[in-house]
Parts: structure tokens; C-alpha cells; sequence
């Protein structure tokens, strides 16, 4: 299920990343012990998270997910493993929330993209989700919500 389409302005944001490029079929079991490094990494740098959880898709096709796996900061952080500093981009996009399963989430993409095309906007690169409220909230995927933000071509 999607909420209403909004069209936002969001300002650039610190975060520390993890770059992740797999086989899209591997998703699930890459997703985990990656938030289990990212979140383990930044304690060990004292580093608290300042929001959910998202994923940054450089890009994404029929075999293929490239994205950062990412969380916002307030505070420096240092490279370490595979974590690094990057940010979530100043952009202008068409943002949505699905509420629902993970397993979903390709088809609230979908609806998505035609909504936003629908109303006549024309979507740029590097869409991104934030995981709002998962499995750590409730137990019931029904209660899950999943931030869905697409850049707008000017």
C-alpha cells in the first residue's frame, strides 16, 4: 500500500555507507550481516546513528543491485572496512511510504514510477528507501514502512 505522492526539496545529509554490488538474487541474505557491520562499525567509532537505515541505488537492473547501504550521522566518521563517509544528496524528489513486506518492495517501485509518471514528472538517477519501521518495530509486516524517494529531473 502507498500513501500520497509527495514532492519534496531534501538537503544533503552526512552518512556513513557500506558499497555493496550483488546479484539481485542474493538481497536477503547480503542485507543483515552488511546493517550488522555498519551498525557495529560506527559503535566502535562512537558514532550514533541520527536516522533509519536506507539503501542509495547508484543503479539497478534486471541482475544487479549497486547501492550504498547507508545510515545518517551528525558526526565524523572514519573509513574503516568497508564503511566510509558519504551523504544522501540535496535533491528534489517525489517521496512515498509503502507499507508492507521487504518482499514487496519491487512492485511499490513500480506503482510508484508510474504515479510519479502519471503526474507528469520525470524521475533523474539515484533513487533511495529508508527503512522507516521494520522487523525492530513490529513482527507483523503489515506495520513495516519503507520511505520510497525519487529524484526529479529539473
Amino acid at each position: 500500500m502507498l500513501e500520497p505522492l509527495q514532492i519534496v526539496q531534501t538537503e544533503a545529509r552526512p552518512a556513513a555507507v557500506i558499497r555493496i554490488t550483488i546479484p539481485r538474487a542474493k538481497i536477503q541474505a547480503v542485507m543483515e550481516p552488511a546493517i550488522a557491520e555498519l551498525i557495529g562499525g560506527l559503535a566502535a567509532q562512537g558514532v550514533a546513528p541520527a536516522g533509519p537505515l536506507y539503501t542509495y541505488h547508484m543503479k539497478t537492473d534486471a541482475d544487479t543491485f549497486d547501492f550504498e547501504l547507508g545510515v545518517p550521522v551528525n558526526d565524523p566518521v572514519a573509513a574503516a572496512g568497508r564503511i566510509e563517509a558519504s551523504q544522501l544528496p540535496a535533491a528534489r524528489v517525489a517521496r512515498t511510504v509503502y507499507r508492507g513486506p521487504y518482499e514487496g518492495l519491487y512492485e511499490a517501485w513500480k506503482a510508484f514510477g508510474a504515479l510519479v509518471a502519471a503526474e507528469g514528472h520525470k524521475p533523474a538517477s539515484g533513487p533511495w528507501e529508508c527503512y522507516v519501521a521494520g522487523p525492530e518495530s513490529s513482527p507483523d509486516p503489515a506495520n513495516w514502512r519503507t520511505e520510497l524517494n525519487l529524484p526529479l529531473a529539473p
